[in-house]
């Protein structure tokens, strides 16, 4: 696995859209943390564009990316926002150039389509806050953006939920957003996820839903063979007038309990506050006790 160049101060940082639109004044904030820590965004025209719901129409977010992909000076990626487009774009783009001279593609959520994509082509990302998210994203979350980009990471500890399942686990860390992950099934983007470490986090699902899409990773083959399984949060869950009966993380059990791998909850990343960086693609050592859970680079 590739892990592109980290980033120096004065480098430049694209920002734009793949999927939903977005204002210039919502993102602002973030700019200018960008340059307090010595770095250049240069916004894509995708950001103020709108066609409906998207930033732009998918010709336009089509070019605004392959623009940045194939601009030397630009050295990272951060996607503005989510929501939903990205996989109407994924499959007209080129990635010659970036193969050639590779850089961080930042963000979560519907980026998640990138993180997979790019990881079957063999480079890291960055499962990371949006652009957008800068305002209500907590200090520490930010502070380990900022380390991560400029190459400082270290361990991530945190207290054990009562429902992880213990163990350690080595491997690379993948995944993102788990209804993405089950949306992708059967294309080219699905990732091989043997010997590695899966994350996954949702919002605003049904229990239903997260069971439907639990089960179809099991039958098609994603958690046979993972060393361990890292769930971040399981945001804003919906339930039925008549009760499904079980909340996403006995969903999540009951869908991996025939295999052995570490299990981990409430890890801090996904659509929250809280949002922790991940180096995707990079080699970890996962390590859960009944106490704590430790998640190092290796």
């Amino acid at each position: 696995m590739i892990l592109p160049d980290f980033l120096n101060k004065g480098d430049k940082v694209g920002v734009l859209s793949t999927a939903r639109k977005i204002d210039k004044r919502d993102i602002e904030p973030a700019l200018g943390k960008l340059q307090s820590w010595g770095l250049q965004p240069i916004l894509g025209p995708t950001i103020d564009l709108e066609c409906n719901q998207f930033a732009g129409s998918d010709e336009d977010r089509i070019q605004d990316f392959q623009n940045m992909l194939d601009n030397p000076e630009i050295k990272m990626i951060w996607c503005a926002r989510g929501g939903y487009g990205t996989v109407r774009i994924i499959d007209a783009l080129d990635f010659t150039n970036f193969i050639k001279q590779p850089k961080w593609i930042a963000g979560y959520s519907d980026v998640t389509i990138l993180h997979s994509h790019l990881h079957t082509l063999g480079y890291a990302t960055l499962h990371a806050p949006l652009v957008m998210d800068y305002m209500n994203t907590t200090k520490e979350a930010y502070q380990n953006f900022q380390n991560i980009i400029f190459g400082k990471y270290s361990e991530c500890k945190i207290a054990a939920s009562k429902e992880n399942r213990i163990g350690d686990a080595t491997g690379q860390l993948i995944g993102g957003n788990l209804s993405i992950l089950y949306s992708l099934s059967g294309s080219v983007s699905v990732m091989n996820t043997k010997g590695k470490i899966l994350c996954i986090e949702d919002l605003d699902e049904y229990l239903y839903h997260v069971d439907r899409m639990c089960q179809s990773l099991k039958r098609s083959g994603i958690f046979e063979g993972l060393s361990g399984l890292i769930v971040g949060g399981m945001t804003k869950m919906h339930d039925n007038t008549i009760p499904f009966g079980k909340g996403a993380k006995q969903i999540i059990l009951n869908a991996v309990r025939d295999y052995d791998f570490p299990v981990v909850f409430d890890f801090p990343f996904g659509h929250i506050e809280d949002n922790r960086t991940l180096l995707f693609g990079a080699k970890a050592t996962l390590k859960a006790s009944s106490t704590e859970v430790t998640l190092k680079y290796v």
